[in-house]
């Protein structure tokens, strides 16, 4: 009985290795489209900390020891700069799109709730709404002017339903006061932290009524199942 509780316990951990060695597989292949140097530097990043350490080992007298810290360090510096790179070409996919920066909020890390093309209009400029510990935070995509102003609108929508929250509005771009939407994520994750998890469960609650546009998102460049490493924030 307990070798059979071992096989299957066994059986159930494989196919989660194997997702796992997938997406990063698949994230490879996606970065290597657009960025083909990025396995000789992810490489380079990890070879060089080695050597690096080791050669610091000879000298003090403690290669091993060293050389195994340089092994550890070695992955965790390419994993870094492996996710960095796969992140900036992932954006660099989806920039210019419509619903761009929907595609770049579903990366936001757990404890948000996304709603894409909350609403658009016919020049294509578009506002997507995510609620987390911060408030509501609106995200608009588009003409400057004529995005100003639908944000305006929905953020006016917004309090009606939920007039106690801190509601944010940005716009995802690289115009003067725009936020580029490589940093759009890193821009959201450092606004205050004003709701409590009950909250945030309410506000998400009360704002379904609100819907949204149904706009396609791009999917491509950025696959949902792939979960990209991180690098310090």
């Amino acid at each position: 009985m307990a070798l059979r509780r071992k096989r299957s316990s066994e059986g159930a951990a494989t196919p989660a290795k194997q997702s796992r060695v997938a997406q990063i597989r698949a994230a490879y292949r996606m970065t290597r489209k657009v960025d083909p140097m990025v396995g000789w530097v992810t490489l380079a990043v990890g070879l060089l900390t080695v050597a690096v350490f080791v050669a610091i080992g000879l000298l003090v007298d403690h290669p091993i020891y060293l050389g195994l810290m340089g092994v550890m360090l070695g992955i965790l510096g390419a994993t870094i700069v492996f996710g960095r790179r796969a992140e900036k070409a992932a954006f660099s996919q989806v920039e210019g799109q419509p619903g761009a920066a929907a595609a770049a909020l579903n990366m936001l890390r757990k404890g948000w709730t996304e709603t894409p093309a909350v609403a658009v209009t016919r020049n294509q400029d578009i506002v997507h709404r995510a609620v987390g510990r911060a408030g509501v935070v609106l995200v608009g995509e588009g003409s400057p002017t004529r995005v100003g102003n639908l944000l305006a609108t929905e953020k006016r929508k917004v309090a009606r339903f939920v007039p106690e929250v801190p509601v944010y509005d940005i716009q995802a771009g690289n115009e003067d006061g725009q936020v580029p939407l490589r940093k759009l994520n890193r821009h959201l994750m450092k606004l205050p932290r004003n709701l409590k998890n009950h909250q945030v469960s309410e506000v998400n609650r009360r704002l379904k009524a609100l819907g949204t546009m149904s706009l396609p998102i791009p999917k491509g460049p950025m696959p949902k199942n792939v979960r990209m490493p991180k690098g310090p924030r």
